[in-house]
This record gives C-alpha cells, sequence and structure tokens, in this order.
C-alpha cells in the first residue's frame, strides 16, 4: 500500500526565497521516493515571483528594484511563465506528486489543479471559470478566472526525474496590492497587460477569512483522495537551505 498524501501548512513568510526552496526540496524528496505525494498549502509574505524567463530579460534587474520599490520582495520561482504577486491576502499552493514519466501527464495535472481550483471558488460563491482572460498577468491556459472577466487563480508546473511540482497562487483579497507591483514590474520587462483582470474572491463575495478559503482548498482536493496533515520533516527543511540562494532574486 501507497503511503497517503501528506498536508504541510507550514509557512515561511519572512524568507521568501526560503519558502520557495522548501517547495522545491518537497518535490525532490517526493522523486527521490522519501516523502510521499504532498500538497503544500501556505500563507506567503508580499513578493514578486519572477521566472527563469523574467530572469534572462534585459529589464530584469529595473524589474526588481521596481517590486522593492513598492515594498515587495523579489524571488525566482519554481515554475511559471511570467512575474506574478503573492501577499499576505493569497493562498499559495504547491502540489507535488511522484510520476516516473512526469512529461505524459503534464496536462492531466494541470486539469486536475484547475478543477481543485474552480471547486474550491465555486464553494465560496464565486462563478469560477477555468481558461485565461484577456489581458491577465502571467498568462495560462488553467488559470482560473471569475465571470470570465478578472483572473483569480494562477498555475504553474515544473518537472524533474521522477516527479512533478504544480503550484501557484489564489487571490483572495487586496486585489489592488496585485496591480501595484505589477505596473512598473511589467514595465521595465516589456510585457503589456491589463489591470482591469485582476480580481479576488473578496472582490466577487465580500469578506472571506484565509483560513476558510485554505479549508475549502483542502476538502475540494480530498474529493480526489484522501490527506494527512503532517509536519515538514527536518531534514526537507536543512535540504531547502541549500538551494535558498537559487530563487533570490
Amino acid at each position: 500500500m501507497s503511503a497517503p498524501r501528506q498536508l504541510h501548512t507550514e509557512s515561511f513568510a519572512e524568507r521568501p526565497a526560503y519558502d520557495t526552496a522548501v517547495s522545491r526540496a518537497l518535490l525532490h524528496g517526493v522523486a527521490a521516493g522519501r516523502h510521499p505525494e504532498a500538497l503544500r498549502l501556505h500563507r506567503p509574505g508580499a513578493v514578486v515571483a519572477f521566472s527563469a524567463l523574467d530572469r534572462a530579460q534585459p529589464g530584469f534587474r529595473e524589474a526588481v528594484a521596481a517590486a522593492k520599490d513598492e515594498g515587495f520582495g523579489a524571488i525566482v520561482r519554481l515554475a511559471g511563465g511570467r512575474a506574478a504577486v503573492f501577499h499576505e491576502a493569497t493562498l499559495a499552493f504547491a502540489w507535488c506528486v511522484s510520476d516516473p514519466e512526469p512529461r505524459k501527464r503534464i496536462a492531466a495535472r494541470f486539469d486536475q489543479a484547475a478543477a481543485v481550483a474552480r471547486e474550491t471558488l465555486l464553494s465560496l460563491g464565486v462563478e469560477a471559470r477555468i481558461g485565461a482572460v484577456p489581458g491577465e498577468y502571467c498568462p495560462g491556459a488553467h488559470s482560473v478566472n471569475a465571470r470570465g472577466r478578472t483572473k483569480l487563480v494562477g498555475i504553474g508546473q515544473r518537472i524533474v526525474r521522477g516527479a512533478a511540482h504544480v503550484g501557484g497562487v489564489l487571490v483572495i483579497g487586496a486585489s489592488d496590492r496585485i496591480r501595484a507591483p505589477l505596473g512598473p514590474v511589467n514595465a521595465a520587462l516589456g510585457v503589456d497587460w491589463d489591470p482591469s483582470v485582476v480580481g479576488s474572491v473578496e472582490d466577487e463575495v465580500g469578506p472571506v477569512a484565509w483560513e476558510d478559503v485554505r479549508d475549502a482548498w483542502i476538502a475540494a482536493f480530498a474529493r480526489h483522495g484522501p490527506l494527512l496533515p503532517a509536519p515538514l520533516p527536518e531534514a526537507l527543511l536543512r535540504d531547502a537551505e541549500a538551494w535558498t540562494a537559487d530563487h533570490e532574486a
């Protein structure tokens, strides 16, 4: 019998690069068979998460400076196409799953993650749909939106030999705090986008507790199989220290 899927909720918001490295260590732990399939849900700090593509752009240094000028940290995340924003009123998620041929099931994992995000939002009263909206930041076919008008969830994926990581962000509130840094950041990177399509759960249904959104995500994910709450292993946290510098912008 395979080990039960684990649920991790620790956050390291005060160390955003380390926070990202923790999810990377989880991915590699799953790939090596040292850790079972896992879902990590955590509350991040204020940070602009750049992609490897962003880092290769001539305006990257200017973009990092722009993020910091707006009071946001800057990291390089595991997956995703362009810059995204995390803050205290967002939910960060990371799903790490073992797969001997991870490339074959990229689409299936995207589909499942988007379905979980949509189920979560529907349970909160949001008219949620899967798909990109025109002009969205960090666009993706598996973004989840409200009413086909505003983006609420962004999803990215990274694969390594033996495992895959599907992660991203759900915006619960303070959508204005997504727009503020993305304006100068995307200008520096030369990325066209429409600030009006940034949304949040609270824009749709009014005030909602962060914990209620987290619990709704857990409930939606658990419909695909049981989850066992567990602390992150100390050995995994030590592994994350070695990767922290890789994720500093």
